[in-house]
């Protein structure tokens, strides 16, 4: 089993040389907190909220345009001279128009069909005069036009109702985006995290073999010194002490390039001083295998979004198929117009002016272009359902892959955490032979050596285990720590 002793010493003397160094106060990170501080800062989670916020405000906008639209258009003044010819009467003349006016327009989609209804009232006022040889014709007037106007296209697909679909796709589209880029991220982070931890460890270790090193070539110099060995052992124990505290700072510098990389990714500054703690124990967890893969096939957001990329291929075939088509317009308009010199006889003598029209676009021939994009996207549409049921697979075989794996990680634990116990009472044998004269130093690192790489042996199999537990959780969506899916039942049943 891993000495606790070992991590217990190896956290009290990184404190003991904060307080004593006078440098910054290093911050105690536990994986919670690290993803904690990674889901707030981390850039690749900013840049999918971002993305997120996006396409929320794209369907929110897209929603508020099919409400009423109320609009006015103001000209205070406007003064227009022209010089024309008549040719009723063969002659020129010059007019005059100076005026002023107001359009209020109140427009409301229609979302079933398409459609538009408009409610138009335009006010103004307006002098205008035409001189033509001695004559001078004037005319100043009040006129209003008020007006109620439908079009609505016909033979053809709702293109508001398209548009808007294909917004709410997107948004679940950067729904399921961003907790997959969570989930992504919580494994990453446990991933540097746990990088962290055995540089920390490796550092500690490298420490203890420093300092048995330098026991054993004080123990060689004594003896060469009494004469009880040769000096060449004193050579040996010489460049095993120099071996030794290069490996050591060795290990320093790779701790603090992973601290770097660790806080850069979750978000911190890289000024920051840190030190990472958790307990890697971990007892087996028991691993339903059907469990896992029938939460994962019903939850697994890759499925829903090849779905989206389904009905979004469908949607472009609808598009496609609308290439020079034949369509139509219906539009139809009732409005009364009237003028007066005087505001309040305006309507004294109204002009209704109603209009309907009724309008066609016949296609006639496009050289096969329709029929070979439809072709097109028929095969985009056929690579996306493939890519679905790909998808399945493809996770199945992931998990089924997993489950294999912990199993055999549950093993492996075992015999590294019995080679780890092994090799320590082998070194504290030999070290024993040593100080009696039995062994050389020589030997004696051979055995140290072998003692630090099986406790880093049997910390990287408990770390392995951690990492493809929660790879599981990933793929399968479901903790089997807390036996609970990540995605609620009812969600799933809406979906």
């Amino acid at each position: 089993m891993l000495s606790k002793k070992l991590i217990q010493s190896g956290f009290l003397l990184t404190f003991l040389c904060l307080a004593f160094s006078g440098v910054k106060a290093q911050q105690i990170l536990t994986l919670d907190k690290a993803i904690e501080i990674a889901n707030s800062n981390s850039p690749d989670i900013r840049r999918s909220l971002l993305n997120l916020e996006n396409s929320e405000q794209s369907l929110k906008a897209q929603k508020a345009a099919l409400k009423s639209n109320f609009s006015l258009g103001v000209t205070p003044y406007s003064f227009n001279q022209t010089r024309s010819f008549d040719n009723y009467n063969a002659k020129w003349f010059t007019s005059k128009t100076t005026q002023s006016m107001g359009t209020f327009t109140v427009s409301q989609p229609i979302l079933p069909t398409d459609g538009t209804i408009s409610l138009v009232n335009q006010f103004g006022w307006q002098d205008k005069s035409s001189i033509q040889g001695n004559s001078n014709i004037t005319s100043k007037a009040f006129s209003n036009y008020l007006s109620l106007s439908i079009d609505q296209p016909i033979f053809t697909y709702n293109r508001t109702k398209l548009q808007l679909k294909q917004l709410e796709l997107n948004l679940e589209n950067a729904q399921l985006s961003y907790a997959m880029q969570r989930l992504a991220m919580e494994k990453q982070v446990t991933q540097l995290f746990y990088n962290v931890y055995l540089a920390q460890m490796n550092l500690d270790i490298a420490k203890d073999e420093f300092n048995n090193t330098q026991k054993s070539y004080e123990i060689t110099q004594n003896k060469v010194t009494a004469g009880i060995s040769a000096k060449e052992e004193l050579y040996q124990a010489e460049l095993n002490f120099a071996s030794a505290k290069s490996t050591y700072e060795n290990a320093q510098v790779n701790l603090d390039n992973l601290k770097d990389q660790f806080k850069q990714y979750i978000g911190m500054d890289i000024l920051d001083e840190i030190t990472v703690m958790t307990n890697i124990e971990q007892s087996p967890i028991a691993i339903d295998q059907k469990k896992a893969l029938d939460n994962g096939l019903s939850a697994r957001m890759e499925i829903r979004q090849r779905a989206i990329s389904v009905e979004t291929s469908l949607f472009d075939m609808i598009k496609t198929k609308a290439l020079n088509e034949f369509k139509g317009s219906i539009s139809l308009s009732l409005g009364i117009t009237g003028d007066n010199e005087k505001l309040r006889n305006i309507y004294d003598n109204p002009t209704n002016n109603p209009k309907v029209a009724v309008s066609f676009n016949i296609p006639l021939y496009d050289w096969g272009e329709k029929k070979a994009r439809i072709k097109a996207q028929e095969a985009v549409i056929e690579t996306q359902k493939l890519n679905e049921t790909e998808e399945r697979k493809q996770i199945m075989v992931d998990i089924r892959n997993i489950c294999r794996s912990l199993q055999n990680l549950v093993n492996q634990i075992e015999i590294a955490r019995q080679n780890e116990k092994n090799a320590q009472l082998t070194y504290e044998i030999n070290l024993e032979r040593y100080s009696n004269g039995d062994l050389t130093s020589m030997d004696l690192n051979l055995y140290q050596t072998q003692l630090s790489q099986k406790k880093m042996a049997y910390a990287q199999s408990l770390i392995d285990y951690k990492n493809e537990l929660l790879n599981l959780k990933i793929q399968s969506l479901f903790d089997f720590e807390t036996n609970q899916p990540l995605v609620p039942q009812n969600i799933i049943q809406k979906k």
